[in-house]
């Protein structure tokens, strides 16, 4: 085996009860589809061959040093508490410190069943591993904190869902896959000794200058309050923000029924299980800051006082939506070209917002537009976006600098649009990986405008896509 990966494994150094010792499912034929070149070179992972890499990458090979474990948790999944979770289709080979001083694990996912499979299969079909792929890559380029994707190696082999499709194992980078949940089951356990160390080694790995459980809880709610605006500010909607897919490092994490609004409207919701709109685009500030107050619950065991533990996490809980409003209003703000605060900027974000979702007028080309001289052409009936144009000129000549710079650094002329996503995978699935390629170079450089147009295309009626799935 040519192929090295300094592995510097922590986690699985932890209590037993955290996780299971199991290694992956070997798979068929594995081929390997993709493959971060740049990622890896920044893990320090000297590749091999392509064979070598698909084999390792599906699975089929454990490299040296890695500890394989598929790790416990559980999580509120749409406001009802499941005891017990799990990865049940993934497995964390291990951890690498990057060439930046980074610990970062890497997981494969889709790489059979383990001990939380709860009657799974244990695999994942290519096209959920190819969005999530091109997604999370996409966030990165945009300055979103995210898991990376390293490589997708197609299996060989048929999953069954709806219909017989192609397996893939996407390989996974994260700074931890320590998730709220994971915190939640040794808490609902009473299972102190998992919880001191997870606290412990969550506390070292991600926030070393949190003092205690208090101080822990309040870096993730600032963590979380910007992430959630980072994704606010590009249309982002993550489509299940159950407590086991919210990430205490602050980095997005589970891109399963995830989307981006193309016309907007705040109520937009893509997800074929949220049927009631709970993780809608406009209620993700309203979510995050729900599940924080699971967070603080699971550690408040933790503390030696209980009852006033409880008093001191609720402010903190309590004080997040304006931490939110703000993380928001900034970013807004910059997508309007502005460096300094007015009173009135809140309401000139909002007053655009309800103009656009009144008309449907694409959220990414709007604000894009704004910077080209081109958004009153998004709007059927451009009288409103006028007269509010006119009052946003008067604010901005208050404004020094580059306002058009500004626009341009916080307005991206791409994203990973709905209808491209599933167009690539169909193509992919029939053997054709061009689209891939063509969306990975153009949304490496989201903020540049592209040279093949078509991506920055609003779906025609026919093209639209209404549903989005989790990748089960």
């Amino acid at each position: 085996m040519t192929l090295a990966i300094p592995f510097d494994n922590s986690y699985a150094a932890l209590p037993p009860s955290l996780f299971t010792r199991i290694d992956p499912t070997p798979v068929k034929a594995p081929r390997l589809l993709a493959f971060n070149h740049a990622l890896a070179e920044e893990l320090g992972i000297v590749p091999g061959d392509e064979a070598e890499l698909a084999r390792v990458f599906a699975g089929n090979e454990v490299p040296e040093g890695a500890t394989p474990i598929a790790q416990r948790y559980a999580g509120h999944q749409f406001g009802q508490f499941n005891p017990q979770l799990g990865d049940g289709r993934a497995h964390l080979l291990g951890e690498v410190v990057d060439r930046h001083g980074r610990r970062r694990d890497i997981q494969l996912k889709g790489s059979g069943r383990t001990p939380y499979s709860r009657m799974g299969d244990g695999r994942a079909w290519m096209g959920p591993v190819l969005r999530e792929y091109v997604v999370s890559e996409a966030m990165h380029a945009l300055g979103i904190p995210t898991t990376r994707a390293l490589a997708v190696v197609a299996t060989g082999e048929p999953v069954v869902r709806e219909a017989v499709l192609p397996g893939a194992v996407l390989t996974r980078v994260a700074a931890s896959h320590i998730r709220v949940g994971t915190f939640q089951i040794f808490a609902a356990r009473g299972d102190m000794d998992a919880l001191k160390a997870l606290y412990e080694h969550t506390v070292a790995r991600h926030y070393p200058e949190a003092d205690g459980p208090k101080a822990l809880l309040d870096a993730v709610i600032a963590a979380q309050a910007r992430l959630v605006a980072q994704w606010m500010s590009v249309g982002f909607i993550h489509g299940v923000m159950n407590t086991d897919n919210c990430a205490v490092s602050g980095e997005t994490i589970d891109y399963g029924p995830c989307a981006f609004v193309d016309d907007y409207h705040p109520e937009t919701v893509f997800s074929s299980i949220d049927r009631m709109g709970r993780y809608a685009y406009a209620n993700q500030p309203d979510i995050a800051v729900w599940n924080m107050a699971q967070f603080a619950t699971a550690l408040v065991p933790l503390m030696p006082d209980a009852e006033r533990a409880v008093e001191e996490f609720t402010q903190s809980v309590h004080a997040m939506p304006a931490l939110l409003r703000a993380e928001w209003l900034a970013r807004f703000r910059a997508k309007l070209g502005l460096a300094t605060g007015d009173a009135d900027d809140a309401a000139l974000v909002s007053d655009l917002l309800d103009i656009m979702a009144a008309q449907g007028a694409d959220f990414t080309n709007t604000f894009r537009g704004l910077a080209e001289g081109t958004a009153r052409r998004e709007f059927s009936d451009p009288a409103p976006f006028d007269a509010w144009e006119a009052k946003w000129r008067r604010r901005l000549e208050a404004e020094d600098g580059d306002p058009e710079a500004r626009m341009l650094a916080a307005n991206p002329a791409v994203i990973p649009r709905n209808h491209r996503i599933e167009h690539m995978i169909e193509a992919a699935v029939g053997g054709d990986m061009g689209p891939f390629e063509t969306l990975m170079r153009t949304l490496a450089t989201p903020y540049e405008t592209p040279e093949v147009a078509l991506l920055t295309t609003p779906p025609r009626p026919e093209e639209r896509v209404e549903a989005t799935f989790c990748g089960t």
